[in-house]
């Protein structure tokens, strides 16, 4: 499995494992089979996980993974885990945080987790009219002094307010963002700011929560109610890139580039984001070991000019999503807000 420095000294596989997909709403759970699937995840080279205070129950459950398998992980037999978490305060607490409600979160995440420090923490904030999140970004960095926080990165900021923490004298090692052949938002004044402060992007959604996989090409528009909350919130970036008709036609083109390499529609999707510029690696909340098989191969090929050119001539025929990133999803009152969970961290 690839893997790249993200900062001096820190190493990540470039496929990372998420973890919303673990918290509810996307069907039963099994402790068992999830500590199961992540150790087979270590052992094929992708060790590092994304979690987040938010995402219900399953600090626990990288912390349980941690503790099962530390005599492996101790003797070498498993690798070591790099584990990417998130402070995501409530939109209702927003106005009224103060420094010693994010130290508590930050805590009880080293405690869910079972660690003494956090190998990176990134920082979301509902809505920047509520000013205190340069406050809560400048004590973020006096815990990463302290010892408690190996590595500071945010998701879900725009390029205006990220440059305002650089500014303050934040260090930003890492930018969470949705990023995929749907949705490019990133590419205009966040990559500028990515590139003159190398901040690497690691990228969310890009197989669209499974809609850019094989099990979707030649079928038929999937009916409300969707299975789950990934699907409904990535349908309706599919209406924002053009519509069900265009989004066929997309992966159309992927399913020839992979005929080419033997892989499927999700690893052309997935390493089309990985050739992008600054990008880091991407997160893959694959719920079993039987995606395992694809991401292997990420490794083994390289998308050549001619099929980069074939993905951008579909992506040119796109509607959207337009506007600066994030900035649809930050619209509660839009379609896109609306299926959010605002108050999740609540102690």
């Amino acid at each position: 499995m690839e893997r790249i420095e993200l900062q001096q000294g820190y190493s990540i596989s470039r496929v990372i494992k998420g973890g919303w997909h673990l918290a509810g709403g996307h069907g039963a759970i099994s402790e068992r089979q999830a500590l199961e699937d992540m150790r087979h995840f270590v052992k094929a080279g992708i060790t590092t996980f994304d979690c987040a205070d938010i995402y219900t129950g399953v600090e626990e459950l990288i912390g349980k993974f941690l503790k099962t398998y530390k005599d492996e992980i101790s003797a070498g037999e498993l690798e070591p885990i790099q584990i990417h978490t998130k402070y995501v305060p409530d939109y209702s607490s927003l106005a009224t945080l103060r420094k010693e409600d994010a130290t508590r979160i930050i805590d009880r995440s080293l405690k869910r987790l079972g660690v003494d420090r956090l190998d990176l923490v990134q920082f979301a904030w509902w809505d920047y009219s509520f000013p205190r999140y340069l406050e809560i970004a400048m004590h973020l960095t006096a815990l990463q002094k302290s010892g408690k926080i190996r590595h500071i990165g945010v998701t879900n900021f725009d390029a205006a307010h990220i440059q305002e923490m650089l500014d303050a004298g934040v260090t930003i090692a890492a930018n969470q963002v949705q990023y995929s052949v749907l949705d490019h938002r990133v590419e205009h004044d966040m990559l500028k700011i990515a590139q003159h402060n190398d901040i690497p992007f690691l990228c969310y959604g890009t197989v669209a929560g499974g809609f850019l996989s094989n099990r979707y090409y030649r079928s038929p528009d999937p009916k409300s109610p969707l299975e789950n909350r990934s699907l409904v919130k990535y349908r309706l970036i599919i209406d924002e890139f053009g519509g069900y008709g265009l989004f066929q036609e997309a992966l159309n083109v992927l399913n020839e580039i992979g005929a080419k390499y033997n892989v499927g529609i999700a690893e052309i999707a997935s390493k089309y984001i990985l050739q992008k510029p600054k990008v880091g690696g991407v997160i893959i909340g694959a719920r079993n070991q039987k995606h395992l098989s694809g991401l292997k191969k990420l490794g083994h090929f390289t998308l050549k000019e001619e099929d980069l050119q074939m993905i951008e001539r579909i992506v040119a025929q796109s509607k959207g999503p337009k506007g600066p990133f994030y900035h649809l999803e930050r619209d509660k009152n839009g379609k896109h807000g609306a299926i959010m969970k605002y108050n999740l961290n609540k102690t």
